[in-house]
């Protein structure tokens, strides 16, 4: 495929290679029509008037022009059966490369926006929220379109990489005397002698910890013969946010080795290191020690993410794949998209080596944010399997080992989950 355009700014390449990458077709940018007219089909004309013999003509809008940033008029509409915006005449009544770059680069993020109580970008304020296509990869149908249009063979499929954030490994054993003295007193303050008696089976060795899920992890991927990715917590002292026990128990260390002996093992940031971002390093330094490898991976705590601040800290601290590009107030698609894209620094007009991975369902967003029983989460769960399924693309899913053990507060979350993976795998998924 070719595309020509009179003006290739960085905006245009950083797009046409992921279109390229997508559709498994290379993307070659000429600002020559000689060359354009002279190669093979496809060809796109992205200009501003058409050209004889283009199989594709897209108007520019001027956003992939401009530099900087600015408040942009997004008004969107529906035509073919997909919304739609940023409109042009041309074949098709859009410009489908500005639409993607600004989705991708998270463009509204860089804007004045309204922050919620965790100070993080308000998933109200964005564009897929207010015109209720969030729960859709728009990029990929965009694509699929393209793909289509263009009678392009793919080698492509969907791919299923389920993600645990391990950040409060155990409720109650081998946390410090202090704090776990302090919740024994809460539970008698309260009269709750039942979690109470809970607590003292569990200490003294008679019951296991209801966050005590890994084997039960362990055996679900084995059976399914899944690759997961976990992402575990190690501050060196707790805070509000941050309660998982301390990197320099021996138990924690165990389990961060034995993990990190079969599956990809990254980093999850404290929530301290938002605040200190000296500490980042310590805490990659400290994942590293453990596992004897190089931290290359991680996901925010709390999907505590400022853009672009958040992005090139990891940079700068070596990670090269981020698994934060989701919401922690809602699941969906916060970017529009369900396939890993290399974040682009909208200030700095370059793109960059780092790979994001979007997750599109988190069960914690379903149970505290959206309040949902577990057997509306499993039809959440098929939703999302179904839209990503039929755009050849990726599913990231986030869970935490909280759910998946014998607490009963999450009692049932446990079930949905298996039988979620046992129907996604079931239909021969990698």
């Amino acid at each position: 495929m070719i595309l020509y355009s009179p003006s290739i700014t960085a905006r245009l390449r950083y797009t046409c290679a992921f279109i390229g990458r997508e559709l498994g077709h290379s993307l070659q940018l000429t600002d020559s029509r000689e060359e354009f007219l002279g190669a093979p089909s496809p060809r796109i004309n992205y200009s501003a008037v058409p050209i004889e013999g283009e199989d594709l003509w897209v108007k520019p809008h001027g956003l992939l022009s401009e530099q900087g940033k600015r408040e942009q008029r997004v008004e969107c509409f529906t035509g073919d059966g997909q919304v739609k915006f940023f409109p042009v005449s041309g074949h098709l009544s859009f410009d489908i490369f500005a639409a993607i770059f600004y989705l991708l680069s998270r463009y509204e993020e860089y804007l004045p926006h309204t922050k919620d109580m965790y100070g993080r970008y308000a998933h109200e304020n964005s564009l897929a929220f207010k015109e209720g296509f969030l729960d859709k990869p728009l990029i990929n149908d965009w694509l699929l379109y393209l793909r289509n249009k263009f009678k392009l063979e793919s080698d492509s499929s969907f791919n299923f990489i389920p993600t645990y954030d391990i950040d409060e490994a155990f409720s109650f054993r081998h946390k410090e005397w202090k704090r776990t003295a302090g919740a024994a007193f809460k539970d008698l303050l309260k009269g709750n002698w039942r979690r109470l008696k809970f607590r003292r089976d569990v200490l003294n060795n008679k019951l296991r910890d209801p966050f005590d899920s890994y084997e039960w992890i362990g055996a679900l991927h084995k059976q399914h013969q899944l690759i997961p990715r976990y992402f575990f917590l190690v501050a060196a002292k707790t805070g509000q946010y941050d309660r998982n026990i301390l990197p320099v128990e021996k138990t924690l260390q165990a389990i961060i080795k034995e993990h990190a002996g079969k599956y990809p093992v990254g980093i999850h940031p404290s929530w301290q290191s938002g605040d200190d971002p000296g500490l980042l390093g310590k805490e990659i330094d400290t994942l590293s020690a453990i596992t004897g490898k190089k931290v290359v991976s991680s996901r925010q705590h709390f999907i505590r993410l400022t853009i672009p601040q958040t992005y090139r800290r990891l940079i700068s601290a070596g990670i090269q794949e981020d698994y934060s590009m989701g919401y922690g107030s809602i699941n969906g698609f916060r970017a529009s998209v369900a396939s890993p894209f290399f974040w682009y620094d909208l200030e700095k007009e370059e793109e960059t080596s780092l790979l994001l991975y979007p997750f599109c369902y988190m069960e914690a967003n379903s149970f505290y944010e959206q309040k949902i029983e577990a057997q509306q989460a499993l039809q959440e769960m098929r939703h999302y399997y179904q839209v990503v399924k039929a755009v050849n693309g990726t599913m990231v899913t986030i869970w935490h080992n909280t759910f998946l053990g014998t607490d009963p507060l999450f009692e049932g979350w446990r079930d949905v989950y298996g039988q979620f993976v046992m129907e996604v795998k079931s239909e021969g998924t990698k």
